[in-house]
């Protein structure tokens, strides 16, 4: 592990991380309200350092991690990984809708099926 300083910029270490992208991208989740340390609200000059909690929302999830190691270079996603103790709560499951299911190698539905799905839609309004 490479070594690093006691305190950086939180939008630096989500970059070097890798929990985003960009620089740009974290220093505009930081503006947007959507990057917290140890539960105050975030500008992307907040220092961080190592025994913080970062929580982040990206894409409607919410990753909270603990500062592990601070680094202030982008590196590998199997160095990076080490830098952080991920605490997110998983996500609850998705719903899976049942398609409906034809046998395989069934081919076309014949004049007779698409008859009976004629006569299903309009029964159902």
């Amino acid at each position: 592990m490479p070594a690093g300083p006691p305190s950086t910029r939180v939008d630096r270490w989500l970059w070097a991380v890798r929990l985003l992208k960009t620089r740009a991208d974290a220093a505009q989740a930081c503006r947007g309200g959507h990057v917290r340390v140890n539960d105050r609200p975030a500008k992307p000059a907040t220092s961080v350092a190592v025994g913080d909690e970062v929580r982040l929302r990206i894409g409607g999830a919410t990753r909270i991690v603990d500062v592990g190691h601070v680094i202030e270079k982008r590196v590998g996603a199997p160095i990076a990984v080490r830098c952080y103790v991920d605490r997110s709560p998983t996500p609850p499951p998705e719903a899976v809708v049942p398609a409906a299911a034809r046998p395989r190698g069934a081919g076309r539905p014949t004049k007779r099926d698409r008859r009976r799905l004629d006569r299903f839609r309009t029964e159902r309004g």
